[in-house]
């Protein structure tokens, strides 16, 4: 059953419960006070009657001191004609009757129950109508009589009826209207639950960008913000994996890809070596290519060591001089006379792990020889900035589009194939540098123009902060 249909069943439940029990108590309390009252009044008349029968006995001349049960009659006659509906019976004390009235019913339960201190009174029903019958002591001329009456309060008992059926109605008619209303309001308060139903169905079928309109600005309306914060969030999220995956196939076909044009080289001048004799010269240059494509593949090997090795390491950082970067990078490349470096550095030092950081700037200088023409400048840069200690390294080659330089720190991905192949280029290296940098809190910077060059650099900032 829907939450709002709950709600509204389970108020009228509430409402039928509180007006039954609320009228049942109001007209009782009405029915209750009127009878209260009659009964004060039938007591009261009983009284009067008492001292009426008492002056009226005392006032007749009789020839005895015993009142005659003729004399009773007469009296009882008169004060039973001097109110309209009057009943009245007289009983000696034996509880024989001397009078009765018409339509008093021939009982004597009350005579027990009455003494000359207490007056009895008790309601019964006779036919259809109701009665309040009292009973008293009267005590006159050496004679003890009951003097009983019954009050008609058949109007009491049919107000309480009515009352009773008024409310009914009345009861009918506010469940009724109060089960609309509540219907409405039933349904303006769970509105915010429908949409956020609504919404986490949509992104149950796959529609992550969908959101929950806020409609309210109570604990609903709240709880939808922080739906749609946990549904951005979960987008985000789903966003990021879907990237992974895509990411991973993409790492896995280009692993392939590369993996496949080595080898098919490597077995093909193999066959040809053990299949066919061959002059020494093609002899060499096969002998050659198995050999460098090999280490290609030994080199690319390497390379996925590294990154699987870096991702899942711990940073074992250091204080390093940065001048032992720079002389680390003067003596490996000073035995190449192709291209023309130029290293400059501020003095200074950085917190970061030896090695790593020397396989990045080695990295890059290997990215910008690869990118460069022989002969060019290759510049390697150390400046000291107010964030952090920031390297730039800097080329003057081909340069590299606006659209690939977000893709080419992912493993395998290649500006100019061509050219990254023809010198044992796979890939890999921009990727390995990428994870290293991560670890420092730092990420890669390019600055780059087609045809002018490219400016690669990265901040590794001081204890305590982190590059944005």
């Amino acid at each position: 059953m829907r939450f709002s249909r709950k709600l509204l069943l389970w108020t009228i439940i509430i409402m039928a419960i509180s007006l039954g029990f609320s009228g049942f108590y109001f007209v009782n309390y009405v029915f209750e006070t009127a009878l209260t009252r009659e009964i004060g009044q039938a007591m009261e008349e009983s009284s009067i009657l008492q001292f009426a029968f008492q002056t009226a006995a005392l006032n007749v001349p009789v020839k005895y001191d015993v009142l005659s049960d003729q004399t009773i009659e007469q009296i009882t006659d008169n004060l039973a004609s001097g109110g309209s509906g009057r009943r009245l019976r007289v009983l000696d004390q034996q509880g024989q009757g001397i009078y009765t009235g018409d339509g008093f019913p021939d009982d004597k339960a009350l005579l027990s129950q009455t003494d000359p201190v207490h007056d009895a009174y008790e309601i019964i029903r006779q036919e259809e109508r109701c009665y309040i019958r009292t009973c008293t002591v009267i005590d006159v001329l050496n004679r003890t009589l009951y003097l009983e009456t019954m009050r008609d309060v058949t109007e009491v008992f049919r107000e309480r009826q009515l009352g009773f059926t008024v409310y009914r109605r009345v009861t009918l008619l506010m469940l009724v209207a109060g089960s609309v209303l509540m219907h409405g309001i039933s349904s303006w308060l769970t509105r915010p639950i429908r949409l956020l139903t609504r919404a986490t169905r949509r992104m149950a079928e796959g529609e992550y960008t969908y959101r929950a309109r806020k409609v309210s600005q109570d604990e609903l309306g709240q709880l939808t913000l922080d739906f749609n914060r946990m549904a951005s969030a979960l987008e985000e999220n789903v966003g990021k994996l879907e990237e992974e995956i895509k990411s991973r196939e993409d790492f896995v076909a280009a692993f392939a890809h590369e993996l496949k044009t080595p080898l098919t080289a490597i077995i093909g001048y193999a066959d040809m070596l053990r299949s066919r004799r061959l002059d020494e010269e093609k002899l060499f240059l096969s002998a050659n290519y198995i050999y460098t494509e090999g280490k290609r593949l030994e080199a690319m090997s390497f390379r996925l060591l590294d990154i699987m090795v870096t991702k899942r390491s711990e940073l074992q950082v250091q204080q390093v001089d940065v001048s032992q970067l720079f002389q680390y990078l003067s003596h490996m490349y000073q035995a190449d006379h192709t291209m023309y470096f130029r290293f400059i550095y501020d003095p200074g030092s950085v917190r970061a792990e030896p090695n790593l950081m020397k396989s990045v700037l080695m990295n890059l200088v290997d990215n910008a020889c690869k990118a460069s023409e022989p002969g060019s400048l290759i510049q390697v840069t150390g400046r000291a900035e107010k964030q952090g200690y920031r390297f730039f390294v800097e080329d003057q080659g081909m340069g590299i589009p606006k659209e690939e330089q977000e893709k080419i720190t992912k493993a395998f991905y290649m500006v100019d194939k061509s050219r990254s192949r023809s010198r044992n280029g796979a890939g890999l290296g921009l990727a390995l540098c990428s994870e290293i940098l991560t670890l420092h809190g730092s990420r890669l910077e390019i600055e780059s123009q087609v045809g002018k060059g490219t400016t690669m650099s990265f901040l590794l900032p001081w204890e305590g902060q982190v590059t944005v």
